[in-house]
């Protein structure tokens, strides 16, 4: 693609001994296969967000990839039926840059699967004037949904991802071409 639209994964765990980077590559490899992305991947353990969200050179250079970015991916874990903090820290350490863009979710843990923290992650991503697309890949007791080299075999999830990349890209190529018209008025 020309202009490949830029994606950023999000991952948003940040417990010792989290899941996330299994889940998170899977998916960042689904992602780089396809030819209208270009992705890259925030790690929140390493993006260093202050949680009292004040101005830090980490939280500058932290807006500035979500505002050059066309699209996003979180990948959450569940705890309490409930996303991480850190979630909450890295959504809320921006305003403007999240605006008329698409969002989409990957999520694990539990029974659930982590779609009751995609939920209530849906209505924050609302509040901040995205779009969230409909298609979440899920991984429930996702330890027992991955190999020891990090492949799964969850059909369902690979259909899902497949979906959500499909959906991100024409919300991020419409949007993106929109905000070029005339920019968003939120």
């Amino acid at each position: 693609m020309e202009n490949p639209l830029r994606l950023e994964v999000i991952v948003g765990s940040t417990r010792p001994e989290r899941f996330a980077p299994v889940v998170a590559t899977w998916f960042v490899g689904a992602a780089r296969r396809r030819a209208e992305f270009d992705t890259g991947v925030i790690d929140l353990v390493e993006a260093r967000l202050p949680e009292n969200l004040v101005d830090t050179p980490e939280a500058v250079a932290y807006r500035a990839r979500l505002a050059a970015a066309d699209a996003f991916v979180v990948v959450t874990s569940e705890y309490n039926h409930g996303y991480p903090a850190a979630v909450k820290t890295a959504f809320d350490t921006a305003k403007h840059e999240w605006r008329a863009k698409p969002v989409g979710f990957v999520s694990y843990g539990g029974l659930s699967g982590g779609l009751r923290a995609v939920e209530q992650l849906r209505q924050v991503a609302a509040e901040l004037h995205m779009v969230s697309v409909r298609e979440t890949p899920s991984f429930p007791q996702a330890k027992k949904q991955f190999d020891k080299t990090g492949i799964t075999q969850n059909s369902a999830a690979i259909d899902a991802a497949d979906r959500m990349l499909t959906q991100l890209a024409w919300w991020a190529t419409t949007l993106r071409t929109a905000r070029g018209v005339d920019p968003y008025p939120g």
